[in-house]
């Protein structure tokens, strides 16, 4: 969804992608996703590199076309890169091990929305198939950050029940206010 200039930048730049490293390898090392992974806004592809390291293979969904073109660029011969919104996915039920996304879920402008994306997740996940990923949340820094910007911040109290509603089990959500929401759910098998 829509992003600002200042907000376009920062994402692009090498010093986010090192940053994205440093928290996120940790993170994925904590959690088997399995053989099938769909990572959903992948954006400027930071998170994608790391991925792309730790899972055999690896399909990303973006809604925007001109990161769609950039994706398939860098990473075009390693990862399957398709064009196309996370509330709407064009893949069959039941296709992945696991499906992620990291601090996009406050791009998509309404709850519904989100809400579908959940759903769309646990749809193409296996049975036993997880559904994990971050965002962020609110501050003063975010919201100056995304001034211009689509801005929805996941409610972290009310994720464990949307996420049950769209079909998982096992939920597990850990927040730290003014800083990030981590979640982790499974598709019942």
């Amino acid at each position: 969804m829509p992003m600002n200039l200042i907000h376009r930048k920062i994402c692009s730049s090498a010093k986010w992608a090192d940053t994205v490293e440093e928290r996120l390898t940790p993170w994925l090392a904590k959690h088997d996703l399995g053989d099938d992974v769909l990572e959903v806004g992948p954006g400027f592809g930071a998170t994608t590199k790391v991925l792309l390291d730790v899972v055999p293979k690896l399909t990303v969904l973006e809604i925007d076309p001109a990161s769609t073109g950039l994706l398939r660029t860098k990473f075009g011969d390693r990862a399957d890169v398709v064009e196309g919104s996370g509330a709407q996915m064009p893949f069959e039920a039941g296709r992945f091990s696991a499906v992620v996304c990291f601090t996009m879920l406050h791009h998509v402008p309404t709850a519904e929305l989100q809400d579908a994306i959940f759903a769309e997740a646990a749809r193409v996940l296996r049975p036993g198939g997880r559904f994990c990923g971050t965002d962020s949340q609110l501050s003063l820094r975010f919201r100056l950050l995304h001034i211009g910007d689509t801005m929805n911040v996941l409610d972290a109290g009310g994720l464990p029940g949307r996420l049950t509603e769209a079909g998982f089990e096992q939920v597990k959500v850990r927040a730290r206010p003014k800083e990030i929401v981590t979640f982790s759910a499974v598709k019942p098998g």
